[in-house]
């Protein structure tokens, strides 16, 4: 699991699914080569989906996807047993790989989050990516029960993402990984200072819409080109600021609608459309952005 791959929103439009939308999402994202897809991620507004939403939504996706590119898909959900039966009735759809979410809102000690994740790998062939997010989940895998976990299942925890905006964190996770075992950045801002430590890739919001651009930072600090992928990183850094103006995933959405990739940037509650002082701010990234373009 090397490399970027794009934590893909879902398009709403009259609250329905924005299935036309979404195909163009889908065909830059193919046509870009990033190297993989992230589904209902935070981005993807899992939390909001019903699950027939959700059921139609990956049967569209992998559809035109047509293995062109690998995806997981994430598993949401702050009781271990339902986790273990969402795994199994996603299997049907036949990911790469599943995103695990720390448990949140109950906050369990890092043994109950050893247990939560042990419970998940007995119960799956597949690969799977751990989420940690202190921020969003209230609890933080330590370093410790991330070592102790991908020594107890080196074949099937494969990777992190990595969203405690810590490069120390990084260095701790890097100190000690095994080569099959890979941190990914699950902050933009943070993937050129994380790749750069020893990272292997990144869960990028900003690649919904500049695929290309982090590919091409990813390649540059591959060949250990840094003169090159430093430029993009500056280049993008407003924006990649811009996306945490408010809740994820209404930034990206609005940049998103103003490029014209969709018809809608509305998001479903509980969260809510950008405030207009947002949008203005936005809007002079963007206009910055052309400029420069």
């Amino acid at each position: 699991m090397q490399g970027i791959y794009t934590s893909l929103i879902t398009p709403f439009y009259k609250d329905k699914v924005d299935y036309e939308s979404l195909e163009r999402l889908l065909t830059y994202q193919i046509k870009s080569k990033v190297q993989g897809l992230i589904l209902l991620d935070t981005t993807g507004e899992n939390s909001t989906l019903e699950s027939t939403e959700r059921n139609e939504l990956i049967t569209f996706i992998t559809k035109k996807l047509n293995h062109q590119l690998p995806f997981f898909l994430t598993i949401e959900a702050n009781c271990t047993r339902k986790a273990i039966r969402l795994m199994h009735e996603l299997e049907h759809f036949k990911p790469d790989g599943f995103l695990m979410v720390t448990p949140y809102y109950n906050r369990p000690t890092q043994s109950g989050l050893y247990l939560h994740y042990e419970a998940l790998a007995k119960e799956t062939q597949k690969p799977i990516c751990l989420y940690s997010s202190a921020f969003r989940c209230g609890t933080e895998l330590a370093v410790d029960t991330i070592d102790q976990l991908r020594q107890a299942f080196p074949e099937t925890i494969i990777a992190i993402k990595e969203s405690g905006n810590s490069c120390n964190r990084v260095s701790q996770l890097l100190k000690n990984k095994r080569n099959l075992f890979h941190v990914l950045s699950g902050d933009d801002s943070l993937i050129l200072p994380f790749l750069a430590l020893g990272a292997q890739g990144a869960i990028s919001t900003a690649a919904n819409w500049i695929a290309k651009e982090m590919v091409q930072l990813f390649t540059f600090v591959q060949a250990n080109d840094l003169e090159s992928a430093a430029p993009i990183n500056r280049n993008f850094y407003p924006l990649f600021r811009a996306l945490t103006v408010e809740t994820n995933p209404a930034p990206i959405k609005y940049i998103l609608y103003k490029a014209g990739w969709i018809k809608s940037p509305e998001v479903r509650l509980p969260l809510s459309p950008l405030s207009a002082k947002s949008m203005a701010f936005i809007d002079q990234i963007l206009e910055k952005l052309k400029a420069q373009s």
